[in-house]
Formats: C-alpha cells, structure tokens, sequence
C-alpha cells in the first residue's frame, strides 16, 4: 500500500502581517510552520505507515518549505518531494491543485491513498483537496477523524457531520481530508530528527512534473486577489467583568447594545 500526504508550509497566524502597497503577505522576518491541520493528516498517513505502507509527503513552495518535509521525514515517512517553481507563483487553490496532481502521478500513478489536511489555516478554503480528487477523477472523503484500512483496500472511516459522525465504508484509492479531532500527532524522535537532517529530498520543477504552466501560478488561476488587508483595529473599547456576576454583566452587555442600536431592550 502507498499513501501520499500532501502537507503545507504556511507563516504563523500568529504573526500574520500585510504589506500595504503589495496587498501580499510579508513573509520576511515572520516565522513559517507546518500547517497544524496538515500534522492530523500526516499522522493518520504514519499509523498506515506502522501498519506496513510506504509514505510520501510532498509540498509545493519556495525552496524553505523544505523544512516542512523534513519534520514529516524526522516523524517517519519514507521519503519527501517539494515543488519549487517560480511557473508555481500565485496559484489560487485550482492550480494548486492541479501541480500537485502532476506531481502525484510522477510519486506513483496509482496511490492507493492520498491524504489532505481539512484546510490551510492561511487560506482556508479547504479546496486543495477536492480538487486534487477530481483532477485525478478518484473518490473523495472529506472530514475524516478515524480511519482504518485492511490489506485488501476496504476501508472504514468515522466522518465528522455537522448533527454526528458518520460511519463510511468503501475500498481504496481514495482522496481524503482529515480533521483536527483525528488522531493526536506524534513528536518526531531524537533519532529521526538526526536521520532527517541528512535525508534527500527530490525538488521538481513544473517541467519535471510534465506540468502544463498555462494551468499553473498566476496564469491557471481563474481567481484572483484585489485586494487584501488586515481589519482596522477600533479603539475605546470597555471591558465587562462577568466573573462574578454574570446575570449583571449580561445585562449590562443588552443596554450597550442598545445604547448602539444594535438590538432593543
């Protein structure tokens, strides 16, 4: 069995700015992190991989998302792929998709799992995904909190819906998109770490994944960003304590309201 998870580097939301002439991201100086749903995807790929499969992670970005691979290789996977090109800029999620997908088919043409976080907490979407799944025309299971696969192919998993989860079985392959209520992710250990230093990673290009480059970056996007920018932050704010009373607090929420206009007493 193969699976592929494809995992992101994305800056720390914590540490988001905007650079106002650009309307683009500011990168520089602002600490990069695996995208935290990506960590839930990527261990349920690793308990496959205790089971006995083989595990690939791939990540398409500028040569530092390297490091990314690295944490996934120092947690277990076999072995690590990074799309680097500059044909890849400003691709909106549809040509994400789509290199990816080229790529996944150069790894193995018939994986028998591929596995997304739910979303990337700098975009949001949760798009990559699906999309992937339909450009490779295989079954999709989105938010997936439990998985298990037999030899054979069947498996069953336990999806999160809005009123429940939901038991679904079906047989690989497969594309799914893992939530954070899935399985704890693992720290990697000394030794993996050390291993993980000196690990290859293979770096492709648009030309070595046979990637059409009118579908991919800025030219494949059919969407694009006019403008972008961080909410104005408002002042004169007052604080209600509702620790010890909050019946009071409550009420005294309702009158500021209603002071607004914004609902009626």
């Amino acid at each position: 069995m193969h699976a592929i998870v494809c995992i992101k580097q994305v800056p720390d939301s914590t540490n988001v700015r905007i650079n106002p002439e650009t309307n683009t991201l500011m990168r520089e100086g602002v600490e990069s992190i695996l995208n935290p749903f990506d960590e839930y995807a990527l261990e349920e790929g690793l308990r496959l991989h205790d089971a006995g499969a083989r595990l690939s992670v791939i990540s398409m970005g500028p040569p530092q998302a390297a490091a990314v691979l690295r944490e996934a290789l120092a947690r277990g996977a076999d072995d690590a792929y990074l799309l680097s090109d500059r044909a890849f800029a400003g691709a909106d999620t549809l040509a994400t998709g789509y290199a990816l997908s080229c790529a996944i088919k150069k790894i193995d043409p018939n994986p028998d799992l591929i596995l997304f976080g739910k979303q990337a907490i700098d975009g949001d979407t949760a798009q990559v995904g699906p999309g992937v799944a339909e450009t490779l025309g295989l079954p999709l299971l989105a938010y997936v909190r439990d998985l298990s696969v037999s030899k054979d192919g069947a498996f069953t998993a336990t999806v999160a819906m809005d009123d429940g989860d939901e038991v679904v079985e079906g047989r690989l392959p497969a594309v799914m998109t893992v939530v954070k209520e899935a399985h704890t992710p693992r720290f990697a250990p000394l030794s993996g770490a050390i291993a993980a230093r000196r690990a290859k990673i293979t770096t492709w290009s648009a030309k070595d994944v046979e990637a059409d480059t009118a579908r991919c970056g800025l030219n494949g996007s059919p969407t694009k960003v006019v403008r972008i920018f961080p909410p104005p932050v408002k002042g004169n704010a007052e604080r209600i304590d509702a620790r010890k009373d909050a019946s009071r607090a409550a009420e005294a929420v309702i009158a500021k309201l209603a002071e607004k206009g914004i609902v009626r007493k």
